[in-house]
């Protein structure tokens, strides 16, 4: 674990916020010098508590107007079925996220489809025919509110 200062707590707010920030930008926020910024930055990508930058895209205004979060109980369970299962649903384009959970579903999938009936046809002819799914509950997203910012 990696001690943060004031300074770094800032910084990955900023980050947060807008990672596509320049060095130069941040540090005048922070009162920092642009190496200074880069050097702390690159202490907190090198400690792993940076993991990266995302760009966050708008699904519906690219076509896919339906989120649904599944649940996914598989049918057997081991440790290569488990392997075969987030091997086949990773390779789903339409599968945004996979979350191996504990409770009444093995899995949590976040699916994102152009309408219901490209849901459906998601989860008849690509999900459903995975190596050992069993029983599946989904859930429409309704609205979804984002809450930005670092841990």
């Amino acid at each position: 674990m990696i001690a943060l200062d004031d300074t770094d707590r800032k910084l990955l707010r900023a980050l947060a916020r807008d990672a596509g920030q320049s060095a130069g930008a941040l540090g005048r926020r922070l009162g920092l010098s642009q190496p200074a910024t880069w050097r702390r930055i690159r202490r907190l990508e090198e400690a792993g508590v940076l993991k990266g930058r995302r760009l966050r895209l708008d699904a519906e205004k690219l076509g896919f107007g339906v989120t649904v979060f599944l649940g996914v109980k598989l049918a057997a369970k081991g440790r290569a079925s488990l392997e075969d299962f987030e091997r086949a649903v990773s390779a789903i384009p339409e599968v945004q996220t996979v979350e191996h959970v504990l409770g009444l579903y093995d899995y949590r999938l976040r699916v994102v489809a152009r309408d219901i009936p490209d849901f459906e046809r998601i989860l008849r002819r690509r999900i459903m025919t995975l190596p050992g799914a069993g029983q599946v509950e989904a859930n429409v997203l309704l609205s979804e509110e984002r809450r930005p910012g670092p841990l």
